[in-house]
């Protein structure tokens, strides 16, 4: 055992003959039990809050969408895809239409955007996990409305006695001075048969109908899509992926991933994340400054052993090396000890809903390899520097002695 260790060692578990020393290290050491404890909780409940806030989005996003790299539709004939389907990583894809139309409901009137989907569209999102009533069929003009705009114009659903009309504006008609406004959209009335529930701002947006109900309505040829939205199997590689869409298509697409498709919520939740991350840290420094003052005071409290072993032999150097190896020994310790007790916490509150939001919704929480490496870098770094500064003082003991 290395001579600087050792007596770091005794210095940090032994009683000093000075009380005080002994309360000033104690506080030192919950300190950092405490930031380490604090930094990791706050980690885990973001990391369960982003997981959570995207686990609503996930349901309606697909893992990739080919888009049209300008205008609304690009063609999608059969032989493509034919192609489109043997590129290796795709699980499976589903054709899509959008358009803004006008719903009127009784006298209520509200904007949004109809979604035609064929019948793979529930194999590439979870959208219909979160569908009220039932999802579309063929066997009559059906729609799935947002909670949102069920709520504003009172739909309920299979009200056969009601219908629901959607109105869009047909196309290259809507400029023509003197047309009969009844001539300028085209118009269908739909049956609800269920209402989704994802998140406000889509509850808000979407209609879903059947890809030739949309198809007729927008008068668009079969080979016109708004977008292809893919499923890729678990093990794709989503660069290579996107890169082969890319070969097939050429520059009249662009493809987005889920992150792309939803930029300013993670860029949202990543902001807060480091936001959080950042006032902890400083929490943390004040923290380990605290044990940077308790190997000031054992400095001071051992000048007559400094004086001893440095007329024993011991250099500078290795005097120095004592009270940084004890600030490093007291840092893993309590960083140690409060990482451990925090991924047990976290660990109880994921197995037995410790902390309830709601009677049904327990707090959301997450515990990663990342967030573990990050408590462990943030303390590691601010230790040495703080046993590093506080080491520098053995240096003025010995010239006092």
């Amino acid at each position: 055992m290395k001579f600087p260790f050792y007596i770091a060692r005794r210095y940090l578990f032994s009683k000093s003959s000075n009380n005080a020393i002994n309360i000033i290290t104690i506080i030192a050491a919950i300190g950092v039990f405490a930031g380490a404890f604090s930094l990791f909780i706050v980690l885990s409940g973001f990391a369960g809050l982003k997981d959570f806030s995207l686990s609503f989005s996930n349901k309606f996003d697909p893992d990739l969408k080919i888009l049209p790299s300008s205008g609304k539709t690009f063609q999608f004939p059969d032989n493509k895809a034919n192609q489109l389907a043997e590129i290796e990583g795709i699980a499976n894809f589903s054709k899509t239409i959008e358009e803004r139309i006008f719903l009127d409901y009784r006298n209520k009137n509200h904007t949004a955007f109809i979604k035609g989907v064929d019948d793979n569209f529930r194999q590439v999102t979870q959208i219909d996990s979160a569908v009220s009533g039932s999802w579309l069929t063929n066997s009559e003009a059906q729609v799935v409305v947002g909670n949102r705009i069920s709520r504003k114009l009172g739909l309920s659903i299979f009200n056969y006695q009601n219908l629901l009309n959607v109105m869009v504006p047909r196309p290259g008609k809507g400029q023509i001075t003197g047309l009969n406004p009844g001539q300028a959209f085209n118009q269908e009335k739909v049956i609800v048969s269920g209402i989704y529930s994802v998140n406000e701002e889509l509850d808000d947006k979407y209609v879903f109908s059947n890809l030739n109900f949309a198809r007729n309505l927008l008068e668009l040829d079969e080979n016109t899509f708004s977008a292809i939205e893919i499923k890729t199997t678990p093990n794709a590689d989503t660069e290579a992926v996107t890169a082969e869409i890319i070969n097939l298509f050429g520059d009249d697409i662009i493809v987005k991933n889920r992150a792309q498709l939803n930029e300013t919520l993670y860029k949202m939740l990543n902001t807060e994340n480091l936001a959080v991350y950042l006032i902890f840290t400083l929490v943390l420094i004040i923290a380990l400054f605290n044990v940077a003052g308790s190997i000031i005071m054992v400095i001071l409290d051992k000048r007559d052993n400094i004086k001893t072993l440095y007329n024993l032999g011991a250099s500078e150097s290795q005097i120095k090396q004592i009270f940084f190896t004890q600030g490093i020994l007291m840092t893993i310790t309590g960083g140690a000890i409060g990482l451990s007790a925090a991924v047990l916490l976290v660990y109880l509150q994921l197995q037995f809903d410790l902390v309830m939001i709601t009677p049904s919704l327990p707090y959301p929480v997450a515990i990663t390899f990342e967030n573990i490496l990050i408590v462990i870098f943030t303390i590691g770094i601010l230790g040495l520097i703080a046993s590093f500064i506080a080491a520098g003082s053995s240096r003025k003991a010995l010239k006092a002695v």
